[in-house]
């Protein structure tokens, strides 16, 4: 069988790797626009790189009423759970020679201010209970915080209210490493097919109703047959999906929004003060993903400090593309669902707006409001971060991820930005058993699961704590972050 990927980054070579693992008969080849595996949203400082575990983000557990949700946070650290089984697999096979190329252990803390502490102590009491979360601690004390992230008290007065959670556990991943060293190995030692530089212009069903994908690589047209197609191309998964014609293209539409950071370059000594990720709360009013961070990154060895996010609205599908591309992926159907998105969301829309036009001066305010004295302690530099596109589903803005399977089973995407690649081994597994599902039916892919996955049900990380801290003590054990 010929399956064919558009995308090399964390998902489409996450989905190649364990297609190739579970069925090495397959046929799998790799589209890729840029010139290298994980160069668009998966390299190092085009995403926040957390290592989603739901530790520290306070808008994976949503209060009501004083009535705390902590669902979504269980299933992302679950999923999270077996995404670092599949990574030990490959630090086990040689695939990655050292784990600290792509993960570190770094603490999670999250720290907000008077108006909040109750909000943290409820969600500290509900998830602390969970086995999941058996680790974390809570403390309204500034000295014991201070030990926590001293970077971020040492500027404040000693009277100020402040309270804060710390996971010690928590991890800062590199996906771009992570995505450059899984496409070597599939392709060295798996078999896998990467074509880089080149743009998929359209993708449209043959007579024989295989999948042909015209391409565009050096000024020369080419094209391609597949008996399986998966679209793992980020924001630009949304043109390809309305070329493809499939009934369900038309529900969708995508709402791209970008984003900054403030990055400062640290020393070891810096970095072994810090050594945390710490959110704090967004502003009244303002959405999700403005919810300010102070995070540590490690990137080819050497640390940095990245604070923000700071987003902006552009008409754009990935980084490095243009408005051009953005009005060609358009359709008239997209637009009631882009007014109903600028009507029922109208805070969001004006948010981003503003955010686009603020200047630095503004940006250290806000680095200066979150740590006071930090923004003089170091050399800071405004840099741009990935372009994520969000889903317009039936005329409403969704904040996640979805998976979509055409009836038929030969043509799959992945629409959505959060939590994205933290959860990537997860996500492309459950694609793959809806895509390819006669592989599963097979004893020596159902072996080579069980190696790669000790555990992959969610449902029994989350109800069964000693399979869980097995599962994790080994796979943290293999990934050096014990």
């Amino acid at each position: 069988m010929n399956v064919i990927i558009i995308g090399a980054g964390i998902m489409g070579t996450t989905f190649a790797t364990l297609a190739k693992e579970l069925a090495p008969g397959l046929d799998v080849t790799i589209l890729e626009r840029l010139q290298g595996p994980g160069e668009g949203n998966s390299w190092v400082f085009n995403n926040a790189g957390t290592g989603h575990e739901a530790n520290c983000e306070l808008n994976y557990t949503p209060v009501d009423e004083e009535v705390i949700a902590v669902e979504k946070a269980l299933k992302i650290h679950a999923q999270f759970n077996i995404a670092k089984q599949f990574w030990a697999y490959l630090v086990k096979r040689g695939a990655i020679s050292d784990p600290k190329t792509f993960i570190n252990r770094t603490k999670h803390c999250t720290i907000v201010a008077e108006s909040a502490i109750d909000e943290l102590r409820l969600r500290f009491r509900e998830m602390s209970a969970h086995h999941f979360f058996e680790q974390m601690r809570f403390s309204e004390d500034s000295e014991e915080i201070k030990s926590w992230i001293p970077y971020l008290m040492e500027g404040r007065s000693p009277t100020e209210k402040m309270a804060a959670t710390v996971i010690e556990t928590g991890t800062d991943v590199n996906f771009g490493s992570l995505t450059q060293q899984m496409a070597k190995y599939a392709v060295q030692d798996l078999g896998v097919k990467i074509e880089y530089g080149t743009h998929v212009k359209r993708v449209h069903r043959s007579p024989s109703g295989s999948w042909l994908v015209e391409t565009m690589r050096n000024g020369a047209e080419s094209q391609y047959r597949a008996d399986v197609l998966f679209v793992g191309a980020g924001g630009g998964a949304f043109p390809i999906l309305k070329k493809s014609h499939l009934p369900f293209a038309k529900r969708f539409t995508g709402f791209p929004v970008g984003g900054r950071f403030l990055q400062a370059p640290v020393t070891e000594e810096q970095a072994d003060r810090y050594r945390a990720k710490t959110y704090g709360k967004a502003a009244v009013g303002a959405p999700p993903m403005s919810v300010p961070h102070l995070d540590l990154r490690v990137a080819d060895g050497q640390h940095y400090l990245l604070f923000g996010p700071f987003a902006s609205f552009k008409p754009v599908l990935e980084k490095g593309r243009g408005l051009i591309d953005y009005l060609r992926a358009m359709r008239l159907h997209d637009i009631p669902g882009l007014l109903n998105v600028a009507l029922e969301h109208f805070p969001l829309v004006k948010y981003l707006v503003s955010e686009t036009f603020k200047g630095e001066k503004s940006m250290f305010e806000e680095l200066e409001h979150f740590a006071p004295g930090m923004s003089k302690i170091f050399d800071w530099k405004p840099i741009e971060a990935g372009q994520r596109v969000q889903i317009i589903k039936d005329g409403d803005l969704q904040m996640g991820t979805e998976i979509l399977v055409s009836s038929d089973k030969t043509y799959g995407t992945l629409l959505g930005a959060s939590p994205g690649a933290s959860v990537s081994p997860e996500v492309m597994l459950r694609a793959l058993e809806q895509l390819l599902p006669a592989i599963f039916t097979k004893d020596e892919a159902r072996e080579k699961l069980r190696e790669i996955f000790p555990e992959d049900n969610l449902e029994t990380l989350a109800t069964d704590p000693d399979r869980y801290r097995e599962i994790r003590d080994a796979v943290n054990q293999r990934l050096g972050i014990a």
